[in-house]
């Protein structure tokens, strides 16, 4: 159903911008200052024994795993990013160097790049009510109001529409791009958010719309593909766990339900998937950042996707997920390591993707299997998409490598948006071809 023009002028009057809803009074700080003296080390296990240490280590300290998300999945030989707190750091430091484990430091101060991110907005000039900044991070305010305009305008190539509500009661709203037309249409589902702390994915969808809309008349290419196609994008899947991520804690990974047992709260939305559930690469443990949930789709936001891709698995062709970081695109499995019947045909669409991406400013992805190029996890959104049948279930992980991690600069919103914009673009392209294994 679409949104009615008297919710949206609701909305409107309801929003607030950044400058008011982010950055605090002067002497103040954001966060509370909860990051003050806090670092990011990269460690770099050599060995099997260097290993086990880091994870009985991890296990027993309070820090917050970045890449990858959880001890189980460390391994010798790959970089882990972790943030530690101030009063965590020297120990954690002094036990790497008495084990002899490469370490660096990669944020000296946690703090300083969250105010160094944002902190220029305070003297920002109030844009008029919708002259869009898409080169900034926007709050979860701001995108459902952004999301109104572009229904407002843009009627006959764009329709809003809600698939459920979150834990807390936000809409769970999805924009559908295309020409409208009676035959039938393939279909691509993008959504960008799933955790909380990665906002370059809503950035980008956002991006994706806009180019969408704006090149329609004068590149043949796009035009085709909205001829052609429909394309359901979801700027934020996590709207609870997004929200909090801009109002009290800016490293928040899960969705914002409660537990009954534990004062814990959230459930790893890319682990709640009814597809090999709990398994290796999940937690069972509530207060864990992998936490699978007490069940398949306990999270509404999950289940309001999975629902409506069943109802349009037969449309939908592609499934893409938008995350960060580590400059990857994956595809199924996650949770095991063995070939997927139609391995020729998606390994070329990822191929094409990332040569692409490459084109546009010669940045370097790595792509394959989930499980062989980043680890093994289960109850994961590419697996379940492509055992439902969506042929084509790809899951980018966006800059960077680990020197700016979840803290990708603003300066770095254009670039990476556009890169991924021609990435997506030819995974879209390719659906129009046919190609058999």
């Amino acid at each position: 159903m679409s949104v009615s023009n008297a919710v949206h002028a609701a909305v409107l009057l309801g929003c607030v911008m950044i400058c008011s809803t982010v950055l605090c009074p002067v002497g103040a700080y954001l966060y509370n200052n909860r990051y003050a003296g806090d670092q990011v080390l990269r460690i770099t296990p050599r060995n099997e024994e260097e290993v086990q240490v880091l994870r009985r280590l991890f296990q027993n300290m309070s820090v917050d795993l970045w890449q990858p998300n959880s001890a189980s999945l460390i391994h010798e030989g790959r970089a882990v990013d972790v943030h530690t707190g101030q009063n965590g750091t020297a120990g954690l430091k002094a036990r790497l160097r008495q084990e002899h484990i490469q370490h660096s430091v990669l944020i000296s101060n946690l703090q300083e790049e969250i105010e160094k991110q944002t902190g220029y907005r305070s003297s920002r000039k109030r844009r008029s009510e919708f002259q869009y900044d898409y080169e900034v991070y926007h709050s979860m305010e701001e995108i459902q109001s952004w999301m109104f305009e572009m229904n407002r305008t843009h009627p006959h190539m764009l329709d809003m529409f809600s698939i459920g509500r979150s834990y807390e009661g936000r809409p769970l709203y999805v924009l559908q791009l295309g020409k409208r037309t009676r035959t039938y249409k393939k279909a691509v589902w993008i959504d960008c958010g799933v955790h909380a702390r990665e906002w370059i994915g809503p950035a980008f969808c956002q991006w994706f719309v806009k180019e969408a809309l704006n090149s329609y008349r004068h590149d043949s290419s796009m035009r085709r593909l909205i001829n052609q196609l429909t394309f359901y994008v979801m700027p934020v899947f996590n709207v609870d766990g997004y929200h909090y991520s801009w109002k009290v804690d800016r490293f928040w990974r899960k969705t914002r339900s409660k537990n009954a047992k534990y004062h814990c709260r959230g459930v790893d939305a890319n682990r709640n998937w009814k597809v090999k559930w709990c398994e290796e690469g999940a937690s069972s443990h509530p207060c864990d950042d992998t936490y699978c949930g007490p069940y398949p789709e306990s999270e509404p936001e999950v289940k309001a996707v999975a629902k409506f891709l069943r109802k349009h698995k037969r449309r939908v062709k592609a499934y893409i997920s938008i995350h960060a970081y580590a400059q990857m695109l994956l595809y199924p499995y996650s949770y095991k390591y063995a070939t997927i019947p139609n391995f020729n045909c998606v390994e070329t669409a990822a191929q094409n993707a990332v040569s692409a991406l490459y084109s546009a400013y010669g940045v370097r992805y790595r792509y394959g299997p989930a499980s062989t190029t980043l680890y093994v996890s289960s109850g994961s959104s590419i697996d379940w998409a492509y055992k439902t049948g969506i042929p084509y279930a790809f899951a980018f992980e966006l800059r960077d490598t680990g020197y700016f991690g979840f803290l990708l600069p603003e300066t770095l919103i254009n670039p990476t948006c556009t890169e991924t914009m021609r990435a997506v673009r030819a995974i879209a392209s390719g659906l129009l071809k046919k190609c058999r294994d």
